[in-house]
């Protein structure tokens, strides 16, 4: 379990730096800049899936949809009610908002499994959602804001609930990758429609820089320790990690000089860290540890096959 917390501590701790790196690129077209990231990171999970040479799985109708309906909403949908909040209320609002996944997941994961969540989970996880709101700030905005801001917030659970039937079936790189593709063409057309033409231009370095990392760290490399580690503890646990992305930004934002440490965001920082400490010192269930023997990277070895695993 050790390792999979490290990788959900991580994921969430690499997300929480897209905020800094993201207002280095303020001034690119924000869903053409989504679209270049996503392709980034499907790039580059598709050629790792071909290189680690993965048994083939064939999806079926369902997987599709989830994936599909995955793409549409924990990617795409995501940052179009995120940049529309923004014209309605500040970031504080929306990542006060925002920050209750942690709450959510621990509520609706388990349901979702037919059990009930965990007392200790749950308010392991209000702790980690007041954490995240203290260093949020507690902000204001208009009701319209509230309403798309809750948008993000369904999004963002989304991005969790869809794939836990998913990954046991096709793996967390696949799960990564796959939503990853789909949602390009979703994110370019929303930029063609709400940001014009002038979204087409090319990245200038400093900008192309950006998205590399965006691409290739935040979300290449942090989809798939996320997935890797909800599979392993669940959805209300795994989901307290989530409470670290303000950790993270605030730790970017330092690091590159773009702002300073105020008392919210420690005392937050805290919350949440104690949060993830009191969640997780909650007796584990061994039956979420993959059973099946597992392919490179943690990918699960197709079922009942003593065949050379071919290329996805």
């Amino acid at each position: 379990m050790r390792s999979a917390s490290a990788g959900a501590a991580s994921a969430m701790l690499l997300v929480g730096t897209s905020t800094a790196v993201s207002a280095t690129i303020a001034g690119y077209p924000v869903l053409a800049g989504q679209a270049l990231r996503y392709a980034l990171a499907a790039t580059i999970l598709l050629a790792v899936v071909r290189h680690q040479r993965l048994p083939r799985v064939r999806l079926t109708a369902r997987d599709l949809v989830l994936l599909a309906a995955l793409a549409a909403t924990g990617l795409a949908g995501f940052n179009l009610f995120l940049v529309a909040a923004t014209r309605h209320a500040g970031p504080a609002m929306i990542g006060t908002v925002v920050g209750a996944v942690p709450l959510v997941l621990a509520l609706v994961g388990p349901l979702t499994e037919r059990r009930r969540p965990a007392p200790r989970t749950v308010g392991a996880a209000l702790v980690v959602a007041f954490g995240a709101a203290v260093a949020a700030g507690l902000g204001s905005g208009s009701p319209q804001g509230l309403l798309l801001s809750l948008g993000a917030l369904v999004c963002e659970v989304a991005f969790s609930l869809l794939a836990i039937p998913l990954l046991p079936r096709i793996g967390p790189l696949r799960v990564a990758a796959y939503p990853a593709a789909l949602s390009v063409p979703l994110l370019s057309a929303a930029s063609l429609a709400l940001e014009g033409t002038d979204a087409l231009r090319l990245p200038a370095l400093g900008e192309a820089a950006a998205f590399t990392y965006l691409g290739a760290i935040v979300t290449a490399a942090a989809f798939f320790l996320w997935y890797d580690a909800l599979r392993r503890l669940g959805a209300d646990r795994a989901g307290l990690f989530a409470g670290l992305v303000p950790v993270g930004a605030l730790l970017t934002t330092v690091a590159l000089g773009l702002g300073g440490v105020g008392p919210a965001d420690v005392i937050g920082a805290l919350l949440v860290t104690a949060g993830v400490v009191i969640g997780l010192r909650q007796p584990g269930r061994d039956s979420r540890e993959p059973r099946r023997s597992e392919g490179a990277l943690g990918e699960p070895a197709a079922e009942g096959s003593t065949r050379t695993p071919q290329n996805a």
